[in-house]
């Protein structure tokens, strides 16, 4: 039998749906050749469906002979209006040469794609099917929601596997992985992936071609002066001993700054993982400012850790980060918008004026532990940005900011009350200031109720701009207070008292501090 053979720029592991409709799976190579056929991907998996984004987008720059650091800006925004007026999408004989000129294949002895063929050397044993796929259970963990054990591991066919494999090079934990043996020395401990708990916005155009060419973060002047490869353009395995090299535009910024090594095992006929080495890739730190992260900046810091990458939170909704999609960030900013949508003024008025932004989150805390992933999409905002409409940005941020306020006073009143009502009498005078680390039943009610009122309050207040936001998020949370304690006062005569004390501090007016 012939070697095992899964070529992802061939075989079909990409869904992808078509401006008609319709779904189906492709390569990577028919992906870009289709690009403009192409409605977005169809990925089911939101993280996947992320890295894929990166890795089309940092090819996307090659194609086009967008990563020239010789263009000047106008050069470039130029040469992408160009792009972006061509009705056959990406040049046929481009994708062609592109990827005929590097290695594709899961299986390839000596370079499989996005792997590392060394570990089946310096790796003790394999970690098992179980690991690599997200959702199964593995080593002693219980099976609560999974039939997979590891005393029966079931294969995952390979576009199932690469999609996995996506994840874990860019949401993948940190902490005890397989000893790997480097120069004599052996380790297991791994560093988080670079996207580990983030949300990461895109721009979304009409076509999976105006994605990519929209998306494509401008190339910065301070960028270090060097050779800059994706990893499967990489002419050798890089060590894992040694200081990677520096992070470069678009190659080793949207796709090179993994921090895990896989190997995956085929069944014979190729169609299937079976198994897979999991480890540590390298024991570097490759700090980088994502550009399709918000991040929170603290000037007070270092440089190097300055910057703070927004959290992915499935209890958020994403109309609560429109304004830091939308204010032009400045040096003075504590919170900075994508990188990526710096370069989006540049695009023709009839693509921006429909412009969506879709997001991919993946809930995580910093190390193991994963809760869920989730995908939301705008309506076109790109009008509203403060370049074309500072009147409609600022006035997103009014509202979000006074949705913000009212939500956590709510939090605070709704815990208050509960502690009035739960605490004894007698124990009222000696109990705790401490606040709980669990969140009280009535807060985290209100906290259910009060999102979804408020999210049709913002959207409503938006083509009311001259009504008041603060009082419309009162009356919201108001209306979530009693809703959510009403069973509670017909049962609790100290209940009523509490929760007229609570209302009267949301309806009360904050006081203004005065300049001095």
């Amino acid at each position: 039998m012939p070697d095992p053979l899964y070529a992802t720029d061939k075989e079909p592991c990409i869904p992808v749906r078509f401006l008609d409709g319709h779904q189906e799976s492709l390569g990577w190579r028919n992906v870009l050749l289709r690009a403009h056929e192409i409605n977005d991907l169809a990925l089911p998996l939101p993280p996947a469906a992320s890295a894929a984004l990166r890795i089309l987008v940092a090819i996307t720059a090659r194609l086009a002979r967008l990563d020239d650091p010789e263009l000047s800006a106008g050069e470039w925004a130029a040469r992408r209006r160009t792009l972006l007026k061509e009705p056959n999408g990406f040049d046929a004989d481009a994708v062609h040469a592109y990827f005929d000129a590097y290695i594709w294949d899961l299986f390839d002895p000596r370079r499989p794609f996005l792997q590392d063929p060394r570990l089946a050397v310096q790796c003790d044993e394999r970690a098992g099917v179980n690991k690599l796929v997200f959702g199964r259970p593995e080593g002693n963990n219980l099976a609560w929601l999974s039939p997979h054990t590891d005393t029966d591991p079931q294969p995952v066919p390979c576009d199932q596997a690469l999609w996995h494999l996506l994840i874990h090079h860019f949401y993948g934990a940190a902490g005890q992985w397989k000893v790997r043996t480097v120069g004599g020395k052996r380790s297991a401990g791994a560093k988080a992936g670079p996207l580990r708990s983030t949300i990461s916005f895109h721009p979304l155009g009409r076509t999976l071609y105006e994605t990519l060419l929209a998306g494509l973060p401008k190339p910065a002047d301070d960028w270090p002066e060097a050779e800059d490869h994706c990893p499967w353009e990489e002419p050798e395995l890089p060590s894992a001993a040694a200081p990677l090299p520096p992070v470069t535009w678009p190659g080793r910024l949207l796709t090179g700054r993994s921090r895990h090594a896989i190997l995956l095992i085929p069944s014979p006929d190729g169609q299937q993982v079976t198994d897979a080495y999991m480890t540590w890739a390298t024991q570097t730190s490759l700090p980088a400012t994502d550009p399709y992260l918000i991040h929170h900046v603290d000037p007070k810091k270092a440089v190097a850790q300055r910057h703070k990458a927004r959290r992915a939170d499935a209890d958020r909704a994403l109309w609560r980060d429109l304004d830091a999609l939308l204010l032009a960030s400045d040096e003075s900013a504590t919170v900075q918008r994508p990188t990526a949508f710096a370069a989006l003024n540049d695009l023709p008025p009839e693509l921006r004026a429909c412009l969506r932004v879709r997001a991919y989150g993946f809930d995580q805390d910093g190390k193991t532990k994963n809760r869920t992933w989730y995908t939301s999409l705008t309506p076109p905002i790109w009008p509203w940005t403060q370049e074309h409409d500072p009147a409609a940005a600022e006035r997103i941020a009014e509202c979000r900011t006074a949705a913000e306020e009212v939500g956590k006073l709510l939090d605070d009143v709704s815990r208050n009350a509960w502690r009035q009502i739960t605490t004894p009498t007698s124990a009222a005078d000696g109990r705790s200031n401490k606040t709980p680390k669990r969140l009280p039943a009535w807060t985290l009610r209100a906290r259910a109720q009060y999102w979804p009122r408020a999210e049709t309050t913002f959207w409503r207040l938006l083509d009311h701009p001259g009504q008041p936001a603060r009082p419309a998020f009162v009356a919201d949370a108001v209306a979530t207070l009693h809703a959510v304690t009403r069973p509670a006062i017909i049962q609790h005569f100290r209940a009523a008292q509490a929760v007229a004390t609570a209302t009267a501090t949301l309806r009360r007016t904050p006081r203004r501090r005065h300049k001095p």
